[in-house]
């Protein structure tokens, strides 16, 4: 058998999902991709052993977004009529950052290689990005014609802002390693087979923390994207006044006192 288009490890309270689609650069469509990153999305956010989830792809390629050959395809999404190919994008690639966005686990995208199109969106749904040298970012989308269906230009305007989001997206030009980390498209840039070392060290820091408020601190954050500051204060003292109660704040507080390590286990 083959293996599947996409790998799930999960060892130390770290999820690494593997895009394995080499041979086609881990195309996100023309495949059972999407289906299969979101049945693994939905086994990782519910896996209390879980803390933290690096997303790779296997080969030279991150992601090559979508595949080209589909816009030709009689059959396929860019042939149909503007409902039908709308409600594709709704119940297809759309699902993808739904799944990213409300997961309760921090993310990282470990980019091994280019990311290109929705590739590249699906580095800037992940929380963190570390970058391999032979890293490259586009967001091509405008030149092949289209825009950007998958929630990219969201995004990209919360990650980097109304400027370079703007560059990026009018421009379509490849981004370099470098480049990426100058702008803060990336967090660090390190030899390429020392990519997923670097990443599982930053994975292995957020693992060693209180599980569960892990995944509040997540939920804190991601309202704070939507909610004005009452509202927001008002889900802060809620998600506090939780905490408190949890074993692990109070083994936290005794061995900050003991001079000790902690040890957590999620309640």
């Amino acid at each position: 058998m083959s293996e599947p288009i996409v790998l799930l490890n999960i060892a130390d309270r770290i999820a690494t999902v593997t895009l394995n689609d080499p041979e086609r650069r881990n195309p996100i469509t023309g495949n059972e991709m999407i289906s299969a990153l979101l049945d693994t999305f939905a086994k990782v956010q519910a896996d209390p052993q879980v803390s933290v989830m690096i997303l790779t792809g296997a080969g030279t390629a991150f992601c090559a977004g979508g595949d080209i050959k589909e816009m030709n395809d009689p059959d396929g999404i860019f042939r149909k009529e503007p409902l039908a190919a709308a409600e594709s994008y709704v119940n297809g690639v759309q699902r993808l950052p739904q799944a990213l966005y409300n997961m309760d686990i921090p993310t990282i995208a470990a980019v091994n290689g280019p990311a290109v199109g929705a590739g590249c969106d699906l580095t800037m749904m992940c929380d963190m990005r570390i970058a391999s040298e032979k890293a490259k970012f586009g967001e091509v989308f405008l030149n092949l014609g289209i825009i950007p269906g998958d929630a990219g230009s969201w995004f990209m305007l919360r990650r980097l802002g109304h400027q370079r989001a703007a560059d990026l997206t009018f421009s379509g030009r490849m981004v370099e390693a470098k480049e990426a980390l100058e702008i803060g498209m990336v967090l660090d840039v390190v030899p390429h087979e020392n990519l997923m070392e670097r990443a599982r060290e930053r994975a292995s820091v957020i693992a060693a923390k209180p599980p569960r408020a892990v995944r509040v601190a997540k939920r804190l954050m991601r309202n704070a994207e939507r909610m004005d500051l009452p509202d927001f204060l008002n889900s802060a003292a809620a998600y506090q006044a939780l905490m408190h109660q949890t074993e692990d704040h109070h083994e936290a507080v005794s061995a900050f006192m003991e001079k000790r390590k902690p040890s957590f286990t999620g309640r």
